[in-house]
């Protein structure tokens, strides 16, 4: 009986004084969505990313709801006063200032689990189109020839993958590999050494991972620790001929290395589905207005990448699935509800 007169007595609160959402990055389905399932707070709804323009219309809102292209930094932090609770629909949340957040005691909550199957899906994807020259194939037939010769690929089966990361994500590839009859090695400061007999793979060195793979996936966190991961001096220990896969985050990659590797022949081809400075992409223009420091040279250096046949780029979508985008609505709404009802879960905080 306790329990639901608390639950009547929060019901009441919140249609007292609705508590306010502002959403960015939203789909139309998501916004039926949310309407639905928070039907006792006050919504607000962008289809585009948070940037200063907004700032003014959502200066009142309790919570921040937001997907990784919205960067949520010291500024908007400390220019949004009633601010409770930052969400980000993601697992990763580099995008959001932690420190700055735990100043002014705010939560911020993530995703931790909607797309593993989804990502490692997605990275296999890429393998397999480079595996078996897909992309190069398609662009021929669209022009009517169906020419073979260039066209020839390797077997999957009897090769060697390096895991970076064994999370979740990393977990899923380890398994579809396997299936494939890959032979799996793998790197993480937090091993999992126990599922190593279990899902058949071996936990190496990173520099050794690096030599003996055939096919490198980074499925890896971005933080400074981790920062161009792949640079010059970690690129020239890859065998000779491999191919780099990155569906985790740009940063791991720094692009003029990558460049320069796929020049020299030290990687046959890489498989991106996210780049450093893959949000100014599509709005060059923003680049050179802000004259962000280096973000004409990750520019230049993804368009050089774009145009290589041996570089397949996919723009950010590996999480983007139904069945993901679907875990990560149902999580988010969890999310909200169970922080104002004071039993918060899936926080996540400042390193």
């Amino acid at each position: 009986m306790t329990t639901l007169t608390s639950a009547i007595e929060l019901i009441r609160q919140k249609k007292a004084n609705p508590i306010r959402i502002a959403f960015f990055e939203v789909e139309d389905w998501e916004i039926d969505f949310y309407r639905h399932h928070l039907p006792l707070y006050d919504l607000i709804f962008y289809p585009e990313e948070l940037d200063a323009a907004q700032l003014e219309e959502i200066k009142q809102v309790n919570v921040l709801c937001v997907r990784i292209r919205s960067r949520v930094t010291a500024d908007v932090i400390n220019n949004l006063s009633n601010l409770q609770l930052i969400v980000t629909r993601s697992t990763g949340f580099d995008h959001v200032d932690l420190a700055e957040a735990a100043k002014r005691n705010i939560a911020v909550t993530n995703v931790p689990t909607y797309g593993e199957n989804t990502v490692a899906e997605h990275a296999f994807a890429l393998i397999l189109a480079l595996a078996h020259n897909v992309h190069k194939a398609y662009m021929r037939t669209l022009t009517g020839d169906f020419e073979i010769k260039g066209l020839k690929g390797f077997d999957l089966s009897g090769k060697t993958l390096g895991v970076v990361g064994t999370g979740r994500i990393g977990l899923h590839a380890i398994k579809i590999a396997r299936g494939l009859d890959m032979n799996v090695l793998a790197y993480d400061p937090m091993p999992h050494i126990d599922l190593q007999s279990v899902l058949g793979f071996k936990y190496v060195a990173f520099d050794e991972l690096l030599h003996e793979s055939d096919i490198v996936t980074l499925h890896a966190p971005y933080n400074k620790k981790t920062h161009h991961l792949m640079n010059r001096d970690t690129v020239v220990k890859m065998k000779k001929g491999a191919v780099l896969i990155n569906t985790a985050r740009g940063g791991l990659v720094d692009n003029e290395a990558l460049v320069w590797a796929l020049e020299k022949g030290i990687l046959s081809g890489a498989g991106l589905d996210v780049l450093e400075g893959e949000d100014f992409i599509n709005e060059e223009w923003q680049a050179i207005e802000k004259k962000a420091q280096g973000t004409m040279k990750q520019l230049l250096e993804d368009h050089v990448l774009m145009k290589m046949d041996n570089v397949i780029i996919t723009p950010h979508i590996a999480f983007y699935s139904k069945e993901a985008y679907q875990r990560i609505a149902e999580t988010t709404v969890e999310n909200i509800e169970m922080f104002f009802s004071g039993e918060p879960m899936n926080m996540v905080e400042a390193a």
